[in-house]
């Protein structure tokens, strides 16, 4: 199979993707510089907010929403060996979400869109940024209905045969998003967009949380698939392993799905629009949706000592050191599993609602937020990028020794930026605040973690520019050494010949994720409809 197209339709989400991440990451360096009151020069709460409200979006919406399709196509090509359905549907999908984040760039940049990624009202943003986010995610959604034809096609040519597990991973991607990105476009289209004209003289702060809520938790696992893809499918093949168990990877994805969508008021745990019992019913169900991480973790790790040993390692342990850890994507797999378990440990802690009132509020959070998504999820990224784009441009990667230093720096950078985070969250410093500057002599103790914030933060800039140079350096080498090699897939130890349906299409576990989120979300949403506030009811007040 001829596959130009579809490595330049991946290639282009790709550059996109990392354009933003170089972009924000820069933002990224100066909100700790501003914020630790060290530099007085470049203090400035409007410019400090554009930024953080910029990096935010750049880094969960822009990167990821362009990564994963583009990762996305390129899987779905691959393991099931046929072209991109409707490949000219893709680049308008593309288009579309081009389009958005140009729109939503230009307030965002000029400080007329500072309401962070979460965007909560009655913060109220230009309305040219909404009308980009819009744009942005609606774009996505061609890239999931996309993958679902692909995965349709495949079925009815190979009837009773598995789907190859990348393209199975995929897929529960893009139904998770379909699924997830439901709540935030019910705020956007008949909430804010309505209010941002002018159509509506204000909107109920409580029901735009209770619909952002809906998305905000599932979404970190739209961001985490493709890492747990690249775990089962990917690491193990380059490590010379084998997954081992297909059907262990099958339920691992499906649980993140079903369970990770109907459990997001641990974050409205300090909010008052909704009633305890609803927040304990979600603050179970985050507990659960540890179990697949769980699994995961077992089974790449178990994957790992299995390349360990096949390589020689002896003794309880021996098998670590055997492990080839000058290859990207091992090294980048150990390193990201290490920053999962930091912050699983931390999202444990926030969907306890006793710890949750501690440090809901403060530093802590954005230190473990980051730990999973830029560290794990981001470095991961970083993995597949490297093994793909000597596939996608044709040439040999430019530099392993350096993309080896990158993921190296971009490791000890995120240690040690998110532990004063966690630290200076137990000491009570607020997050959500332009300066950190107060005339009293328990605030003195914040100094030495913020200087090393600075060093995590320059850090871990050193290392985007490294990653973004190093992938620059391939494409654009004028070198005549042609890479022919192409993307291979882990097998599992034991080959899979049947599956039942429900560990091979998602028809079934649609219904599931119905009666769980009308459960979950239904009285909850339709409770702002029932009860008069301000004589008024509904959308708005």
């Amino acid at each position: 199979m001829n596959d130009a197209a579809e490595r330049k339709l991946a290639l282009s989400h790709m550059w996109i993707a990392f354009g933003a991440f170089l972009i924000a990451s820069f933002m990224g360096a100066y909100q700790v510089m501003e914020r630790s009151g060290f530099l007085p020069i470049i203090e400035s709460s409007r410019v400090y907010f554009a930024s953080v409200s910029s990096h935010g979006v750049l880094m969960a919406y822009v990167l990821t929403i362009f990564f994963v399709p583009g990762f996305g196509y390129y899987t779905a090509t691959t393991s099931l060996n046929q072209p991109v359905w409707n490949i000219k549907l893709a680049w308008a999908g593309f288009a579309v979400s081009l389009l958005g984040t140009v729109l939503a760039a230009i307030p965002l940049l000029t400080g007329s869109a500072s309401v962070l990624y979460t965007f909560y009202p009655p913060i109220k943003a230009h309305t040219l940024f909404y009308v980009g986010a819009t744009l942005l995610i609606a774009g996505s959604w061609v890239w999931c209905a996309i993958m679902i034809v692909m995965m349709g096609q495949w079925k009815r040519a190979n009837p009773g045969q598995p789907v190859p597990l990348a393209m199975f991973a995929t897929v529960s991607n893009a139904v998770l998003w379909l699924w997830t990105s439901v709540g935030v476009a019910a705020e956007v289209l008949f909430q804010i967009l309505p209010w941002a004209f002018g159509w509506m003289d204000t909107i109920d702060p409580g029901l735009a949380r209770t619909l952002f809520a809906w998305t905000l938790h599932p979404i970190v696992y739209f961001w985490l698939i493709p890492a747990y893809t690249a775990f089962y499918v990917l690491v193990p093949k380059q490590a010379g392993s084998y997954i081992l168990s297909d059907e262990i990877a099958r339920v691992s994805f499906i649980v993140l799905v079903v369970f990770s969508l109907p459990i997001g008021f641990h974050h409205l745990y300090m909010d008052p629009e909704q009633a305890k019992g609803w927040k304990l019913l979600h603050g179970v169900g985050t507990f659960i949706v540890v179990l697949p991480t769980l699994l995961t973790g077992f089974a790449v790790i178990a994957s790992l000592e299995i390349a360990g040993r096949l390589r020689g390692g002896k003794g309880l342990f021996g098998w670590i050191g055997a492990l080839p850890w000058r290859n990207s994507m091992v090294l980048a797999m150990i390193l990201g599993l290490l920053m999962l378990m930091l912050g699983g440990f931390g999202g444990i802690v926030n969907a306890s609602y006793a710890m949750n009132a501690m440090i809901h509020n403060t530093a802590w959070v954005p230190g473990h937020f980051h730990l999973i998504f830029a560290g794990t999820t981001v470095i991961m990224y970083f993995a597949i990028a490297y093994y793909l784009w000597p596939i996608l441009t044709g040439k040999p990667l430019f530099s392993n020794d350096m993309a080896l230093l990158q993921l190296w720096t971009w490791f000890i950078g995120m240690v040690v930026l998110t532990t004063p985070w966690h630290i200076l969250g137990l000491l009570g410093q607020p997050r959500r605040i332009s300066s950190v500057q107060y005339n009293h002599p328990l605030t003195l103790a914040w100094d030495t973690f913020e200087l090393a914030m600075i060093v995590g933060g320059l850090i871990m800039l050193g290392s985007a520019c490294l990653f973004v140079y190093n992938l620059a350096k391939t494409q654009l080498n004028p070198t005549t050494e042609i890479y022919t090699g192409k993307v291979e897939y882990a097998e599992p130890i034991h080959p899979v010949h049947h599956l039942p349906e429900f560990l091979n299409d998602f028809k079934i576990w649609h219904w599931v994720i119905a009666v769980s989120m009308l459960i979950s979300f239904g009285y909850p949403i339709l409770q702002f409809f029932l009860m008069d506030t301000f004589e008024s009811s509904g959308w708005g007040y």
